[in-house]
């Protein structure tokens, strides 16, 4: 990995979280368990390899307060990056789409709402522990 995270998603998809909030922890477990292709990879932005996608693409690793989604050298954010990911998955999953259906200021000055106060109403935990068979997904442990 270079530190600015080049050759990270040559490999397919990856999802920037926070590890330590308890909804994108949440989040992380659902897509888990719906992504039955094992396209999304995954990096805790308190890990180096988070750190690095989040600087990469602009976001301060340090004050993070928005989801990333990187793949094929493109970076997407907040609520566009949910509804790509959602839409990926297929079935039901596609009607996320109709999110797009309201303003993108809306649907991302909701979203930031959540995201400043995740930790408030969420509450916070330890990193997700993968199974022995979802490690492979996770690009490095948190620091």
């Amino acid at each position: 990995m270079s530190a600015d995270g080049a050759g990270l998603a040559d490999a397919g998809p990856i999802i920037v979280f926070d590890g330590i909030c308890v909804l994108c922890n949440g989040w992380v477990r659902f897509l888990l368990k719906r992504d039955h292709r094992q396209r999304y990879r995954f990096a805790a932005m308190q890990t180096d390899a988070g750190r690095a996608l989040l600087a990469a693409h602009g976001l301060d690793p340090d004050e993070p307060a928005s989801f990333l989604l990187v793949e094929n050298g493109r970076a997407w954010t907040d609520t566009d990056a949910i509804v790509r990911v959602l839409g990926d998955l297929g079935g039901p999953w596609r009607g996320a789409a109709a999110m797009r259906l309201l303003p993108k200021w809306l649907r991302d000055r909701l979203y930031r709402r959540v995201a400043r106060n995740r930790y408030r109403w969420f509450g916070t935990t330890v990193c997700h522990v993968p199974t022995e068979a979802q490690r492979a997904r996770f690009l490095d442990q948190p620091l």
